[in-house]
């Protein structure tokens, strides 16, 4: 055995990682056609999961310090093609991104007991300077400060733009409880990136016209405000600063927004900026105290994906919740990825409700209820969804009580045709706390009648992903 494990970390060691003198990551053995900005990309695009998880994260401290040395020896550094098309827009290098967030992880002893901070060049996205509002929505006059907006005032003018075209889903509330008059209403949905809709994703059915950011982006006001949730989770938001933003915020919405370090869209020509997660609250029901933003890691190395952890207080129970909101990775392939990240999400919700707690002098950290909503890309069989599942914070999934026995989740949450073949499947989740929340009604799923043969994204919706809306109210009211 011991002899085994010798040979095992030698070959693994032994892997190098060429730099290229435009910044770029080759792999030996590959083709030479093949140069990547990351890991990750080359991983997706070789199809060699088994191999490029070990160049990844097996022995990560000692291989990355190798990787820093010589990426110090490669000498000079040229801009890579992507950065040149993502000019003006701040995000820094992608391989620079990627070896400042590894310099960290390398020098940091207790990474594994704090959450992985984003690099400087990451945060400094968070506000971009030259970001255009929407003019549809946003007409300053005379320099004076946006006022504030009606939301059947915002759904007439999607109405109007968007004209007598095809029909919206009708979708219905399934009650499970009476309630207490004071439900906490919650959304999450993957809005579809617009550079991923228009330039990576290949929906081979939807037309074009469908795909425009002028109609999709009345779709999804449409659809946020026909339900108005006091709490909306979103992901692959692309569009935050210039529409989603100083709408919902002109609408009584506070909110935040963590974008990917490497995020896809950049590699798009023409795009907004990168994609993440964004997470919107009603700052007439819930007072903000605080928030985390988070990038997921997997045996101590940070990955692309990210999170949002935030603290709210309800206003008139003077009650808390703590709402976290992610983006898994994606493709077949990656489970074991994703069930890292998952571990990690549920461990750093732990640490910001724990930290809440010491804080504020709550007896117990557990007194404060959980909400994580995501696009967590697994299906129901998958680890990472039984480990939220069996997880001592005491999690259920919401969308569960839609079925009979309110054991199985729906049949889908997206519903797609791409190159590859059609996919209908469920990879979206709202997880409760379900000793302290209680579900009292779930908006159900559009029929496959509704969505159509061509199915998602269409002239209907604006993305491939259905939204999930649920009501919650607290337990011990009554």
């Amino acid at each position: 055995m011991l002899l085994f494990f010798m040979i095992f970390s030698f070959s693994v060691a032994s892997v190098t990682i060429h730099f290229d003198d435009d910044n770029t990551l080759r792999q030996p053995g590959l083709p030479d056609t093949r140069v990547y900005n990351c890991p990750y990309k080359a991983a997706e695009q070789i199809n060699d999961y088994d191999s490029i998880a070990k160049w990844d994260f097996c022995n990560p401290r000692n291989h990355f310090k190798d990787l820093m040395q010589a990426k110090q020896h490669e000498g000079k550094i040229r801009k890579t093609k992507n950065e040149e098309k993502t000019t003006g827009y701040p995000m820094g290098g992608r391989a620079t991104r990627l070896y400042s967030a590894l310099a960290h992880t390398i020098s940091s002893s207790d990474a594994s007991s704090h959450h992985v901070p984003l690099p400087l060049t990451h945060l400094d996205t968070y506000q971009p300077a030259d970001a255009t509002l929407d003019p549809d929505f946003c007409q300053e006059q005379n320099g004076s400060p946006l006022s504030p907006l009606n939301a059947a005032e915002v759904m007439r003018q999607c109405e109007v733009a968007l004209g007598d075209g095809a029909p919206r889903f009708h979708r219905n509330f399934i009650r499970h409880s009476n309630g207490n008059g004071h439900s906490i209403r919650v959304m999450q949905w993957n809005i579809l990136a617009q550079a991923l809709g228009e330039g990576l994703d290949s929906f081979v059915l939807c037309p074009p016209e469908a795909l425009s950011w002028s109609r999709r982006k009345y779709l999804i006001l449409d659809e946020i405000l026909t339900y108005r949730p006091h709490i909306l989770c979103l992901q692959e938001v692309d569009h935050y600063f210039d529409t989603l933003q100083p709408v919902l915020g002109r609408l009584g919405y506070s909110s935040r927004f963590c974008p990917k370090p490497w995020s896809p869209c950049l590699d798009v020509e023409g795009n907004n900026g990168p994609d993440g997660c964004a997470l919107f609250f009603d700052e007439s029901r819930f007072e903000f105290l605080d928030c985390v933003s988070l990038r997921l890691s997997a045996m101590m190395i940070p990955t692309n994906q990210v999170a949002l952890v935030m603290i709210l207080r309800c206003r008139s129970s003077r009650k808390c919740v703590c709402v976290a909101v992610t983006h898994l990775k994606a493709r077949s392939g990656w489970e074991w990825l994703r069930s890292s990240q998952g571990s990690d999400l549920l461990r750093q919700v732990q640490n910001v409700v724990q930290k809440h707690a010491a804080k504020t002098s709550e007896d117990s950290d557990f007194h404060i209820p959980l909400i994580i909503c995501g696009d967590f890309n697994a299906v129901p069989t998958e680890e990472v969804y039984c480990r939220f599942m069996s997880s001592p914070l005491g999690l259920d999934s919401a969308y569960k009580k839609l079925s009979h026995d309110c054991l199985t989740e729906p049949q889908y949450t997206t519903w797609k045709i791409r190159p590859t073949g059609e996919c209908c499947t469920t990879l979206d989740y709202i997880w409760y706390s379900q000793d302290m929340l209680r579900v009292d009604a779930l908006l159900d799923m559009p029929s496959e009648e509704e969505i159509g043969p061509n199915r998602l994204p269409s002239f209907s919706y604006p993305s491939d992903h259905l939204s999930l809306v649920c009501d919650f109210s607290f337990k011990e009211d009554k």
